[in-house]
């Protein structure tokens, strides 16, 4: 169970400002997720459970082939700017 205190602990944590209205139904949220995640791990604990594929897909995977490509010089040749292979970006900060 989510106390009051931990909630007040968590936003301190967090940086978060907490109105005094708003720890009841967060506590009361923060109760109910973690009961969730509480019932989910129960459910994967059951490995009695085979998962059933619909599509009838046994292996998907297949091996990584190496292939030929394009010299990194042929694919930039229509740019415009940039040095050494490298594309020069405008920092933003907002």
């Amino acid at each position: 169970m989510v106390t009051r205190e931990d909630i007040i602990k968590i936003a301190k944590l967090a940086k978060l400002s907490v109105e005094e209205d708003e720890i009841e139904q967060l506590t009361k949220d923060m109760s109910e997720i973690i009961s969730f995640a509480d019932t989910i791990n129960t459910a994967v604990e059951d490995e009695d459970t085979e998962f059933d594929d619909i599509n009838n897909i046994v292996n998907a995977f297949h091996e990584d082939e190496v292939i030929e490509s394009f010299h990194r010089d042929e694919i930039l040749k229509n740019r415009e700017g940039g040095e050494n292979g490298c594309f020069l970006v405008k920092k933003r900060v907002k």
